[in-house]
């Protein structure tokens, strides 16, 4: 692959593709995959999209909280937490993987949602980028089905050779997912310039009141988002 993709291979602090638990979860995904990147990418995309439940309610303020293990234990994270998963797994079949983020406007979120944040803005939602075909293509696999169909929304499909990020409109023809800032790629979580995108946009009083909530009530938030309003 060269020097250049090294980084985007390697195991990092949260991304840790060398943790035994991530090894083995690739190695019973990509049972009976064909041998070739494109079909294991998609295999791993399905794996984290569906596997790994959407929650935008967890604690987002240190690199444990996105660390690809934790994330697996764990079973839930929102769409920082499920790209560095798949981005941990990617490398662990030797495709280089590295994260992406972007500012987007969500038009469908659930008003509790919302309410919670004070935007309709989701800033640094996060994705992943593959190198595969000699192209860097990008893989959203935030939402999973049953989240989607709640939000009739079609479910983000991947098929390793075009780009796949959030529709622009539901089933119903409204406008849903809406990309506003681009804040590049990553061989790492960038835990810091999240933090400081999110106080920019959120506001530094509110988010340090969500860190105060965690921390005193042992990480939980108290909010069930399965259970919350759609608008």
């Amino acid at each position: 692959m060269g020097q250049k993709f090294l980084q985007y291979l390697s195991s990092t602090e949260i991304i840790d593709s060398d943790n035994q638990s991530i090894i083995d979860y690739a190695a019973d995904v990509l049972k009976n995959t064909e041998d070739d990147s494109i079909s294991r990418a998609i295999r791993l995309y399905y794996a984290v999209r569906d596997v790994i439940w959407y929650d935008p309610y967890l604690p987002f303020y240190r690199p444990e909280h996105y660390r690809a293990s934790h994330v697996l234990k764990k079973g839930r994270a929102f769409c920082i937490g499920k790209a560095s998963l798949l981005c941990a797994l990617g490398r662990v079949c030797s495709i280089p993987s590295r994260v992406g983020f972007a500012t987007v406007r969500n038009h469908l979120a659930t008003r509790q949602l919302i309410e919670f944040l004070g935007t309709d803005l989701f800033v640094y939602h996060g994705f992943v980028e593959f190198y595969l075909a000699d192209n860097w293509v990008k893989a959203t696999p935030a939402f999973n089905i049953e989240l989607c169909r709640k939000h009739k929304v079609l479910p983000l499909e991947f098929n390793g050779r075009e780009d796949s990020i959030f529709h622009p409109f539901n089933t119903e023809k409204k406008q849903f997912m809406e990309y506003v800032d681009d804040h590049g790629t990553y061989a790492d979580i960038p835990v810091g310039e999240i933090l400081i995108g999110w106080e920019k946009i959120y506001g530094k009083n509110r988010v340090r009141d969500w860190i105060e909530r965690y921390e005193n009530s042992d990480n939980g938030s108290g909010r069930d988002f399965d259970a919350e309003e759609i608008l």
